[in-house]
């Protein structure tokens, strides 16, 4: 299976995932950095959500099961 654009590198103990890796471009990410990039329009597959009052970078949603932020 083809390794995802970004992968989750680090997650707070409550789950939310903190640290992020851009396997392409191999550079690591924090989730602010991560949000502010998906925003400038820098990675399409991603979009951004709040969820608890977060905002919380997510994968856009499609059928294929590897394409999920892990």
């Amino acid at each position: 299976m083809k390794k995802p654009q970004v992968s989750v590198k680090q997650e707070s103990p409550s789950g939310r995932n903190t640290k992020f890796h851009d396997n392409i471009k191999n550079i690591d990410m924090t989730r602010p950095q991560f949000i502010k990039e998906i925003e400038k329009g820098e990675y399409s597959n991603y979009h951004v959500r709040v969820i608890n009052g977060v905002k919380t970078p997510v994968s856009n949603p499609d059928k294929k099961p590897g394409n999920n932020l892990g």
